[in-house]
């Protein structure tokens, strides 16, 4: 029954926005020129199936690595500053300040410096908008684990290494899986921002950008209904990843 609601649900919530947003282009007559209704978008993903499969793999396989790389350099970075309380003063002004600039406007900057470089550049761009919460994320658990388990493993001779993988490994990952969600999110983001700015690339922003071009918008909707859809299924990966990492946090909560 649990496991019917939790599927259930999900479905349910999605089937009633896609009729309140049915009617609404109904009852306003709006033209698909002006706002597309979701059944005008079966047909655009019909006509563009081929690249659909071929933009939204490009575009996914380039999130999950951008993502991959946010994991391992916030997750470091996040451990230095925990373990350090200086480094932790001095990193953060640096960290904030970088992820307080736009990064629509970084990403030309980063298209400019490596011309051509496309794969990467999105990468880049993916990593670079989803690796802060992860990095502040762990940092927030260390520095608040409890002084009193560590002097106790440091005083039975444990190494530093011992104490993070036995006592502040398990603490930080609720948080840790909490954050990565959010970076799910910011990642798709960082990727469509590339996508879309940098010319003769590919992905599902390219098809958003030439559905723009064209004034295509059945197109322009259908390529954010695959955004999402994307969106979706990482996410749950990531919550499917908590429950078998850290499923003790969720059960303690209840």
């Amino acid at each position: 029954m649990k496991i019917f609601r939790k599927i259930a649900v999900p479905i349910l919530a999605i089937l009633i926005f896609l009729a309140l947003w049915e009617w609404l282009v109904w009852f306003n007559n709006w033209p698909n020129y002006k706002m597309a209704s979701p059944s005008d978008l079966w047909p655009a993903f019909w006509r563009f199936r081929w690249l659909f499969l071929e933009y939204g793999w490009q575009t996914l396989w380039r999130t999950v690595a951008g993502l991959g790389l946010a994991v391992v350099v916030g997750t470091l970075i996040g451990m230095v500053m925990g373990f350090s309380r200086t480094v932790r003063e001095g990193l953060y002004p640096l960290l904030v300040g970088f992820n307080a600039i736009p990064k629509a406007t970084v990403v030309p900057v980063i298209a400019l410096i490596f011309v051509g470089q496309h794969d990467m550049n999105t990468i880049l761009i993916a990593f670079m908008i989803s690796f802060f919460p992860i990095a502040v994320s762990v940092s927030i658990g260390l520095s608040t684990l409890e002084p009193e388990y560590r002097d106790i493993l440091r005083s039975l001779g444990a190494s530093q290494f011992i104490v993070f993988w036995k006592i502040a490994l398990p603490k930080t990952l609720p948080e840790f899986f909490g954050a990565l969600k959010v970076a799910v999110t910011l990642a798709f983001i960082g990727t469509n921002l590339m996508e879309i700015v940098e010319p003769h690339g590919k992905g599902l922003g390219h098809l958003f950008d030439s559905g723009k071009i064209n004034a295509d918008y059945p197109l322009m909707f259908a390529v954010l209904i695959a955004l999402a859809v994307l969106g979706i299924l990482l996410f749950y990966i990531v919550v499917a990843l908590e429950k078998v990492f850290a499923g003790w946090a969720e059960r303690t909560a209840h």
